[in-house]
């Protein structure tokens, strides 16, 4: 019976929170995560392993969606002039953080944590903002290449803690490598034969008149399950999969509006609000002392400070005050990666409970407080897109 009325007040909280985003005027990612809290502490929802696995589904098809949403123009703008620039600025995000770490006295969680990237909220601001903002084009762009480093400092760091420096770390970096440079090259054969055989997309997935048995769903989902269960086989973050997924439709079946809008709808209607209102209920705010919410905060602005300075420092010639502003906190929000390393933290006594918490809290204070802030700015700064980036 209380499995009823667990789901009963999840689908109440995605039918509600649109109607509330609309009457508070605050994204609707920020009403989902405070509804979750509330409904956490209430005990209307509870910790279940089913919600548990259909929540980590939502993350997953938002990080399908980020793959969809990748803008080649882009990157080929990127490419062409901005590539040094995006070197610098991962060099001085864990140059930064290292400093941080150093000042304050902190550990290696610490370091690993605070330039860590995630795509989960980056997609619900295109969501909210659109695709034809520079800054967040650029966000998008770099959000990818952090992502894959993030994924990659995740594994090392699990594997660290896990196995040490023993020949199963060193296989674990070998084997994330292999996959990125064995995804690379299955994404230039599958252009090859698409080119050579493009009655071959087609036959995949049929035009919308000819599809009878909406063989494009089952096509899109069945091979992003697929390449997730590959990962999961090869103990990888199950992100490189699903984005993967996603950056193979939008390479070879862009033309599909339909189709992408169906998945869209399906992501941001549904599963992604379940990630984030399940995320939402994690926070015990019985367990929450002043000291933890102090510690937090202080996490919170260290992420935001390094981005600020390393942003500035390397964009501003080229996206100006007001969108480096925007681009900076955009990539501000490392809410799942932060999550999973604070937990792996914590059960291998790297850290203790309560900066577990503190890391939890402030990875939640983090996404709602600059979800917020940035569209204060937004409307402040009225910005207009620019052409050369749609």
């Amino acid at each position: 019976m209380e499995k009823f009325f667990l789901i009963i007040t999840i689908c109440t909280i995605i039918m509600t929170a649109p109607i509330i985003s609309k009457i508070v005027k605050a994204p609707i990612v920020v009403v989902e995560i405070v509804l979750g809290v509330i409904c956490g502490y209430l005990g209307l929802i509870y910790d279940d392993e089913t919600l548990k696995l259909v929540a980590k589904f939502g993350f997953v098809y938002l990080m399908f969606l980020a793959g969809l949403e990748i803008n080649f123009k882009l990157v080929k703008v990127i490419k062409a002039t901005l590539a040094v620039n995006v070197v610098l600025y991962f060099i001085l995000l864990y140059t930064i953080s290292a400093l941080v770490c150093w000042v304050f006295d902190l550990g290696l969680t610490y370091f690993v944590a605070l330039p860590i990237f995630s795509l989960g909220m980056i997609m619900m601001l295109i969501k909210e903002y659109g695709k034809e903002e520079p800054w967040l084009n650029l966000a998008l762009s770099i959000g990818v290449v952090g992502e894959v480093i993030s994924i990659l400092a995740l594994t090392l760091f699990s594997g660290w803690t896990e196995h040490g420096l023993s020949i199963s770390f060193f296989v674990s970096i070998l084997t994330i490598i292999s996959v990125v440079i064995v995804t690379i090259l299955l994404l230039r054969l599958s252009y090859m034969i698409f080119w050579w055989f493009p009655e071959l997309k087609k036959f995949l997935i049929p035009d919308t008149q000819n599809d009878k048995h909406d063989q494009d769903i089952r096509f899109s989902i069945s091979l992003l399950l697929i390449l997730v269960s590959i990962m999961l086989i090869l103990k990888i973050d199950v992100v490189l999969g699903a984005f993967t997924a996603g950056l193979f439709f939008k390479m070879f079946f862009n033309q599909k509006h339909e189709l992408l809008e169906k998945i869209e709808s399906f992501g941001f209607g549904f599963f992604a609000p379940i990630f984030f209102i399940y995320t939402g209920s994690t926070v015990k705010l019985d367990m929450i002392t002043y000291d933890i919410l102090e510690h937090a905060i202080f996490i919170m602005c260290a992420i935001i400070f390094i981005r600020l300075i390393s942003s500035y420092l390397v964009f501003y010639n080229y996206l100006k005050f007001k969108q480096t502003t925007l681009f900076a906190l955009s990539d501000s929000m490392p809410l799942t990666f932060m999550v999973a390393i604070a937990m792996l933290s914590y059960n291998y006594g790297l850290i203790t409970q309560a900066e577990y918490f503190s890391f939890i809290i402030a990875s939640m204070i983090d996404g709602l407080f600059i979800m917020i802030l940035i569209r204060k700015l937004y409307k402040t700064f009225n910005l207009q897109p620019q052409k050369i980036l749609k």
